[in-house]
């Protein structure tokens, strides 16, 4: 790690576990200001593609209610509903009325929201895929993708 000195007082706790800890940190916030540029060009908050990137992953029509959202994001009750406004006003998502509860708004990814969040999603697949290539072997980058999946299967389980 480049900045050991920096972190010395907290790899002396654990010189196995620290290091990882740290780095999968550092490398969070490498891909995540790689991602904002990649949203930004696209006019878009981390919230609001969180948002339409979670009506994608579900089934068709990807439709699902504020709450179930809100289950699956890092959204307060208050910062979904603002968000959800604003992606209604863009055209990316449509509201509707429950037909068995009216108290209940679900959310859908419209046409256009579904093409949009396609093309920003494959701009950042490019550009991830460029990024971490330029670092890492196909063989390495399923090596840290199997490590990972067993951090994140022992965490659910």
């Amino acid at each position: 790690m480049e900045n050991k000195k920096l972190f010395d007082w907290a790899i002396q706790h654990d010189p196995l576990v620290v290091p990882m800890f740290l780095s999968l940190e550092i490398a969070h916030k490498v891909a995540n200001i790689k991602a904002r540029e990649i949203w930004g060009q696209y006019g878009l908050t981390p919230a609001e593609f969180d948002v339409l990137l979670t009506l994608r992953n579900s089934e068709n029509p990807h439709e699902l209610t504020p709450g179930e959202i809100q289950d699956r994001v890092l959204i307060t009750s208050g910062g979904l509903t603002k968000i959800i406004l604003m992606l209604e006003q863009k055209g990316m998502i449509k509201r509707f009325v429950n037909k068995n509860d009216c108290r209940v708004k679900p959310v859908r990814l419209t046409a256009a929201g579904n093409r949009y969040i396609s093309k920003v999603m494959r701009h950042l697949a490019d550009m991830s895929g460029v990024f971490i290539r330029s670092i890492l072997s196909n063989s390495e980058i399923k090596q840290v993708t199997y490590a990972l999946n067993k951090i994140v299967e022992a965490h659910h389980a």
